[in-house]
């Protein structure tokens, strides 16, 4: 079968289309034959490194059809339409840009028939960490205000979303180009992040946020600290280095910081198993109340140029890659 795999980190130009052999299901597992995968921030990063087991074939997110069952395996046979995301972390070498992939069944859900297999893909990992970010951690509720950094990002428009179908306010930052589109995906207010009066503009259409969601903290983290509400809660996402250059006002307004990274919950038995946040996901994405938006499709023939676009363009929504 053919699978993108680095051998040692680097540019995206370490990423190789090659032919392994096809793996077979361990106990707990199933096989799937991948219909679509998708990119994200996490996956370019880790093969800069050259981290994980080596051969690594790159890619967390896959929807696609069960083929073969391994042993210990209960809900799943074959020809069922599954997704799942995970596949980037150490505990496999494989991933999910390949043309099948074995996937243990706690990182996976039934992908609604409704749904298609490029939306299952393109949801995954940034709608796990949306879920653990807006549910677990700041517990979101009816009525509340969520500010979301970065509002057409991958992690971004889908917080938009789900934020909206909890029933809160969402206000999210984003480009001009894109402000429409985040309207649509259900933000009430959306603001130029490059204007001067960030800070002033988002204390007037929140009057306070209850929960900040954060991806850049590096450049956030004291507007975050400013324009949250007494009590409120600010999840940290992503960033190499997190200060808080306010701690004197973020200590007066009783502050919760929480900093998530995502793939622990496939590496933590203790936390959130992954299978059913994606089994909600997908319900909200067959009854239509929560969108995933598609930027553009790519096959596992042009990887790299996925790789260099999701950390070099500004992206709406996810790029998907197809076999």
């Amino acid at each position: 079968m053919k699978a993108v795999q680095y051998q040692n980190g680097g540019g995206p130009d370490v990423l190789s289309l090659v032919d392994v052999a096809r793996p077979e299901p361990a106990d707990g597992e199933v096989l799937v034959e991948m219909r679509a995968a998708s990119v994200n921030p996490v996956d370019a990063k880790l093969r800069e490194r050259g981290a994980g087991q080596r051969p690594k074939t790159t890619g967390s997110d896959l929807a696609g059809v069960v083929t073969a069952v391994g042993d210990e395996v209960a809900g799943y046979e074959v020809g069922d339409r599954v997704f799942a995301t995970g596949l980037h972390t150490d505990r496999f070498s494989g991933g999910s840009f390949a043309e099948f992939a074995t996937v243990p069944t706690d990182l996976l859900a039934p992908l609604p028939d409704g749904v298609r297999f490029e939306a299952g893909a393109a949801v995954a990992l940034v709608g796990v960490t949306a879920w653990r970010a807006l549910v677990h951690h700041a517990g979101l509720e009816p009525g509340s205000t969520a500010l979301i950094h970065g509002g057409n990002g991958g992690v971004g428009h889908i917080a938009v979303g789900l934020a909206d179908v909890l029933g809160a306010t969402p206000v999210a930052t984003a480009r001009a180009e894109y402000h429409e589109m985040v309207r649509e995906l259900g933000a009430e207010t959306v603001l130029d992040y490059t204007r001067d009066d960030l800070t002033e503009a988002v204390h007037e259409a929140t009057a306070g946020a209850d929960v900040i969601l954060d991806h850049l903290p590096e450049t956030y983290a004291e507007l975050d600290v400013e324009v949250a509400a007494v009590g409120g809660d600010v999840v940290i996402i992503a960033g190499e280095s997190v200060a808080l250059p306010n701690a004197a006002v973020a200590r007066s307004k009783e502050l919760n910081v929480q900093l998530m990274s995502m793939s622990n919950l496939a590496t933590h038995a203790t936390l959130p198993a992954i299978g059913p946040i994606l089994e909600r996901l997908g319900r909200l994405l067959e009854t239509n109340r929560l969108e995933v938006r598609i930027d553009r499709t790519e096959t596992l023939e042009n990887a790299a140029v996925a790789h260099r676009a999701v950390m070099e363009e500004s992206i709406a929504g996810k790029i998907v890659v197809v076999p």
